[in-house]
């Protein structure tokens, strides 16, 4: 099977988390893979081509793919796995209007200016493979997260659009929606919750295992899997889909 082998592929938030568990098995599979993330260090360890970017501003999407271009050549997959968590926000009412700005710059905005960059090619080269990491909160709202939930929710609908804008040229869009995965991101969250609640933040964590019918949380590889199989020549036949990782979970 001719997989990712050879293709160029651009990662968001590929220096921790699902974002880099991504990066390492793309690169294990012969792509050529560009990381991208806010972190110098991080990307730095991963031993992997990196550009240093801010996806949520126009500046930094274009500059991340400016330097995958010019460094690999065309982008043929796009991974849009950056994103802010929810861990600072509070109940709707409550909430500092920035929170959500922010929140739609970067999760949600930033995915549409990386899009609309990198599609102009896959749509001369009639090829490419476009992902998104949303959640399961981008099905259904978690509390006091109206701001993450939304963007999630609305990172869907790009996905669907790009399929059928870009369906025609041989592209695929797909999302992925993982369920609790213990990155430092969702750490942060769960240490939040702990101080709200006076408990620990183990305590945190098995509480979200035991939502799951193995009693665990999915581990950032394992989303990665699924997203490396979305990224490949061989899933020509999936697009428009917004694919759980949630370890069976119906909630």
């Amino acid at each position: 099977m001719a997989g990712v082998e050879g293709r160029v592929a651009l990662i968001t938030g590929a220096g921790r988390g699902i974002g880099r568990a991504t990066a390492e098995t793309l690169a294990a599979r012969g792509a050529r893979v560009m990381c991208v993330a806010r972190s110098e260090q991080e990307l730095a360890d991963t031993g992997l081509d990196y550009a240093v970017a801010d996806l949520g501003t126009v500046d930094g999407c274009e500059k991340a793919v400016a330097e995958a271009e010019e460094r690999l050549g065309s982008i043929e997959i796009l991974i849009c796995n950056h994103g802010l968590g929810s861990a600072h926000e509070r109940v709707i009412w409550e909430q500092d209007p920035g929170v959500w700005d922010e929140m739609m710059r970067i999760n949600l905005d930033g995915p549409y200016h990386l899009s609309r960059l990198v599609l102009p090619q896959m749509v001369e080269r009639r090829y490419g493979r476009i992902v998104y990491t949303s959640s399961t909160a981008g099905l259904v709202a978690e509390y006091a997260g109206s701001a993450y939930s939304s963007s999630k929710h609305g990172l869907l609908g790009l996905m669907r659009s790009v399929a059928q804008d870009a369906g025609p040229f041989g592209i695929t869009s797909n999302a992925v929606l993982p369920g609790w995965v213990r990155t430092e991101m969702a750490d942060r969250s769960a240490q939040a919750e702990a101080n709200d609640r006076g408990t620990t933040v183990e305590h945190v964590w098995e509480e979200r295992a035991a939502l799951y019918p193995p009693e665990r949380v999915a581990t950032p590889q394992e989303v990665a899997e699924m997203i490396a199989f979305l990224a490949t020549e061989e899933s020509s036949g999936v697009s428009g889909e917004a694919i759980r990782v949630a370890l069976g979970s119906v909630s």
